[in-house]
């Protein structure tokens, strides 16, 4: 994945969020797996969408940490589907943090999250298709 420079301007967020204090550490840093739990829930509304049912995570790759992100700062979570398998989703995922009073974003994190549609029994299912 390439580091891009501006968030895409095309797109939705699939989450936008405030952080607060009880995300961060003593220095005012927010924890990264605060930030990567955020990733898995905008990755898992794409999942979920698109095989019109439960998905679950199996994976993340490529997990890259870029910049801090800091107490007040506002976090948008974008995630596009880039591969489909028989049961499987590959979601591209990237945050961008941006000061409260600030118009400037950064990218601070990006990684791939790996889907499987799920049954009613938890077992690996067909992907119906859904929407992208």
């Amino acid at each position: 994945m390439d580091e891009p420079a501006t968030p895409p301007i095309d797109k939705q967020p699939a989450i936008r969020v405030s952080t607060m204090p009880a995300d961060a550490n003593a220095y005012g840093d927010i924890f990264g797996g605060w930030l990567m739990g955020q990733m898995d829930l905008a990755a898992g509304l794409v999942a979920a969408r698109h095989a019109r049912g439960r998905a679950v995570t199996v994976a993340v790759e490529g997990m890259k940490f870029h910049a801090p992100v800091s107490v007040g700062d506002e976090v948008s979570v974008f995630a596009d589907i880039v591969k489909v398998g028989r049961t499987s989703m590959t979601i591209d995922v990237q945050s961008w943090r941006r000061a409260r009073h600030s118009e400037e974003s950064c990218l601070v994190t990006q990684a791939q999250f790996v889907f499987v549609a799920i049954d009613e029994h938890r077992q690996p299912r067909v992907v119906d298709g859904g929407t992208r």
